[in-house]
């Protein structure tokens, strides 16, 4: 169920609307299921329509009258709600639209439950799926009712009303989502033959800017530069920069004048203010590392970046978790501006809908995500080339963070997040699969013979046993097998690196185990390959003894059986 409200002058105007059925063609039978003392005359069931909607406007006004004689009425004295069930839900009975209407008055304020001196209201139904509540704001004792935050007061009785009556459960808000288009500027959209009004081209281009600049004054400075963009820096007398406000260029209202939005009005976290708190102290990560010929790729040091964030939801603070997941949102956000052409389109998809789920009450600790931020700004200096496979490894570990941040949402109950987390997924997951078989394709044909196969099957079925079956099966095992076998050739022990591999996060969340190895290993191989001294290192910080089976300090690996690893070809 969801509730509208609003305010109004006219409580005959109101009640005018809720019984018209001539020009309303949806309104059918309009009638009172309820009121504020049981006993209002309802024009619905009367005779005489007219003289009877005449005396219901007069009764609920009684008490305005009453008011404005003394200088005491508010100007908007009508409180109007409407509430609708979900569609697909059952058709409620007027008993039952009679008792929400109660309790909707009730929790808003506007006629708390035994309180002689409530507001008067009525309650019409006018179609099977809604009611339409109409009260005056002026009390019995002649004072205003306190109704503030009746939208979210309405919203948790909702709530609780859709758990009682068996009622589809609605996805709720917590306030922080980024303002809808209005019907004007959708409408004005469509007429000039576009498929998204200017708030949300202006919405995107700033989040995009966002997640590029390393700076606020970097920030303006892109922002001032983007075509057909009209750009209007607000300062305080002292020169410090107040705000901004944006423009598309020959969007104008009927005065002829741009049509401004603030950040704030483009979303929550893209005021001025939000944007200095996450850009403040960010630099690019630099990729060339002292002591190193050769810097690793930025796309490796962004997804052991993002890696970091799973540890963050699960075991860090709240507010730092907020900030990774704020941070991880800018990283989607850049992905359109380096991809390939023909994956642009699903990763504008996921960055839009996933762009609600990096905000929530919980204020987020930004400067707890400056290093994953610093390596996602020297991503603009890598566009995909190649094979693809750094774009490939960032959107596996990407989907991963995706199912994450969806739980970690989910057990704070926020709804929004959750949907916004689910929608973005499926873009993400499209995208992934498109990009990951190029390189894919190229590791495989690079298979190494049938005897060292088996060897990497071997250690597969040893170091992840719960998972090796799935892995074997995979029709990305082959790039796997070549991957270990490209990083034993540069010198890396494939048993230890495929250890790392497995233990650095849960496969469980992995939609294909082989695949999100293969780029792990990449990764791990990718950097530059051990001296004998460092490699007994790893073995004594990787390998955890196992328990002793059958006298064994590890169980002997069982063969491959039916899933022969040497069958993809």
């Amino acid at each position: 169920m969801i509730a509208k409200i609003g305010s109004g002058k006219s409580t005959a105007g109101l009640i005018r609307y809720l019984f018209d059925t001539k020009k309303a063609k949806d309104h059918t039978d309009p009638h009172l299921v309820a009121s504020w003392d049981g006993f209002a005359p309802d024009p619905g069931r009367a005779d005489d329509f007219d003289a009877t909607k005449l005396r219901l406007v007069a009764d609920l006004d009684l008490r305005v009258k009453q008011a404005r004689r003394l200088g005491r009425a508010p100007e908007r004295h009508v409180w109007h709600c409407s509430v609708r069930a979900a569609p697909g839900d059952r058709h409620l009975t007027d008993a039952e639209w009679a008792d929400i209407a109660h309790r909707i008055v009730a929790a808003t304020g506007i006629a708390p439950q035994g309180d002689p001196d409530g507001c008067r209201w009525v309650a019409v139904r006018h179609a099977d799926d809604h009611i339409h509540i109409a009260a005056t704001k002026v009390r019995g004792d002649l004072r205003t009712a306190r109704h503030w935050n009746d939208y979210l007061t309405a919203d948790k009785e909702l709530a609780a009303i859709e758990k009682e009556y068996g009622l589809k459960r609605v996805v709720r808000g917590d306030r922080t989502a980024a303002q809808r288009p209005t019907r004007a500027e959708t409408e004005k959209a469509r007429r000039a033959g576009k498929t998204k009004t200017s708030r949300e081209h202006l919405r995107t281009t700033v989040r995009q800017l966002v997640s590029i600049a390393t700076s606020p004054e970097e920030f303006l400075h892109l922002l001032d530069g983007v075509e057909g963009v009209l750009v209007d820096v607000q300062r305080f007398p002292s020169g410090d920069v107040r705000g901004y406000k944006v423009a598309v260029e020959r969007d104008t209202n009927a005065a002829g004048e741009p049509v401004w939005f603030s950040g704030a009005k483009l979303a929550p976290d893209l005021s001025y203010p939000k944007i200095r708190e996450r850009l403040t102290g960010v630099e690019a990560t630099p990729v060339t590392e002292p002591g190193r010929r050769r810097g690793p790729s930025p796309w490796h040091q962004a997804t052991a970046a993002a890696e970091r964030i799973l540890h963050h939801l699960d075991h860090g603070d709240e507010a730092a978790a907020q900030a990774h997941i704020a941070a991880f949102g800018e990283a989607i956000d850049v992905l359109p501006l380096l991809a390939p052409g023909h994956l642009r389109r699903q990763l504008q998809q996921a960055a839009t809908a996933f762009e609600r789920a990096t905000r929530s009450r919980i204020r987020a600790q930004q400067d707890q995500a400056h290093a994953l931020r610093g390596a996602v700004r020297a991503l603009r200096t890598a566009p995909v080339t190649g094979d693809g496979s750094g774009l490939a490894m960032f959107l596996d570990l990407a989907v991963l963070v995706v199912i994450a941040t969806a739980r970690w949402h989910q057990a704070r109950r926020h709804d929004q997040q959750v949907a916004a987390a689910h929608q973005a997924l499926v873009h993400l997951q499209a995208a992934y699969q498109q990009a990951a078989a190029e390189p894919l394709a190229a590791l495989a044909q690079r298979r190494p013979p049938a005897r060292t196969v088996e060897r990497h099957a071997q250690r597969i079925l040893m170091i992840v046993p719960e998972h090796a079956q799935q892995v074997l099966d995979d029709p990305a095992w082959p790039a796997l097998a070549a991957a270990l076998t490209e990083a034993e050739t540069a010198g890396h022990d494939p048993e230890l690196l495929l250890q790392h591999a497995a233990r650095q996060r849960t496969l469980d969340d992995a939609h294909s185990t082989a695949m999100t190895l293969t780029w792990r290993v990449q990764r791990l191989a990718a950097r530059q390959s051990p001296s004998d001294r460092a490699r007994a290192a790893q073995a004594r910080t990787w390998v955890t003894p196992r328990p002793a089976h059958s006298g064994q300090t590890r169980p002997s690996p069982s063969p491959p059986g039916p899933a022969d690893p040497t069958r993809h070809r």
